[in-house]
């Protein structure tokens, strides 16, 4: 990697793993690796994980994606000094793995890079260097650009420096509905910008809430926007051209889930891609004087919402 260098912990020992010794469990061990995360058992996923490590010449994908997952439960509990061990070792695993393959040849090494620097980054920061973490986050976005993890970088490079920075003007390629609002117009406003796909389930609980959120503060001076992009297929996954897209929001997919007339929808690749949109939907909130008070990857709740949007109208 070009741009910045990952620093391995003095205590940190890069152990490898034989392919073969992988064969037929690894998938499995992923699974396991990630269930234990998301449950908290950080000291059970330690164990599990050490268990199955095998000395070799070079560790697999796979075996980096299960490393990726200890990082990650490690950060969920703020263990940050395991957070920081496997995240270290998931990435410089996957630095060796890139000189012999493209990072989207398979399905594990996306997952092993693409967390290992976003555990590192958020490790970075809780322990009080949040510039080393930005740096590091910064190199990336630009070291895999048009890969499949740039948007998981930018969104994490958001979450630490975002907030509290002006927001940037959108791209309008195309748009749904009614033009959306220009930045003129938007000053003096609160703004809740909302990211989101047509085929995201999250989405679609999410937009009742919108709903009733602009019912309930549009006189008080809150506006919303929904940028989207096109996402190349419509319902069931059925590939489709832009034009064909666009029709199919205009017509079938309008009629079953209405876009409402108040919610302006440029449609742009770039903002998605911008605003580090890995996650639909996606939450953007901005005071009157244009700055981002909360960068969200995710759904949010109507009292969660309010409680961040009266402050700013007050």
């Amino acid at each position: 990697m070009r741009q910045f260098k990952i620093l391995a912990t003095p205590f940190l020992v890069i152990c490898l793993v034989s392919p073969l010794a992988l064969v037929g469990q690894s998938r499995s061990l992923v699974s396991e690796m990630s269930d234990l995360a998301w449950a908290g058992e950080v000291d059970r996923a330690r164990a599990v994980l050490e268990a199955r490590r095998v000395d070799s010449e070079q560790p697999t994908p796979e075996w980096l994606a299960a490393v990726s997952w200890m990082a990650r439960g490690a950060s969920f509990a703020e263990r940050w000094d395991l957070a920081e061990q496997y995240a270290t070792e998931a990435i410089e695993g996957s630095l060796a793995l890139l000189k012999e393959q493209p990072l989207d040849s398979e399905r594990f090494l996306p997952t092993a890079l693409g967390a290992g620097l976003e555990v590192l980054g958020h490790t970075y920061d809780a322990q009080g260097d949040r510039a080393r973490a930005v740096n590091l986050l910064s190199a990336a976005r630009r070291d895999y650009a048009g890969t499949s993890i740039e948007t998981r970088i930018q969104k994490n490079f958001l979450l630490l420096s975002l907030e509290g920075k002006p927001f940037p003007v959108l791209e309008i390629d195309h748009y749904l509905g009614s033009p959306p609002p220009t930045p003129d117009e938007l000053k003096g406003k609160v703004v809740l910008f909302y990211f989101w796909a047509h085929w995201c389930p999250d989405c679609k609980r999410q937009e009742p809430v919108l709903r009733g959120l602009y019912e309930e503060y549009n006189d008080q001076g809150l506006v919303i926007v929904g940028p989207t992009q096109y996402w190349g297929y419509t319902s069931r996954g059925q590939n489709a051209t832009p034009e064909e897209e666009l029709a199919y929001l205009k017509g079938d997919y309008a009629a079953q889930f209405p876009i409402p007339s108040w919610m302006g929808v440029p449609i742009s690749t770039n903002n998605l891609l911008n605003f580090g949109v890995s996650t639909t939907p996606t939450l953007v909130l901005v005071d009157r004087d244009g700055i981002v008070q909360r960068y969200n990857p995710g759904d949010l709740s109507h009292e969660e919402l309010a409680a961040l949007i009266e402050p700013l109208l007050e």
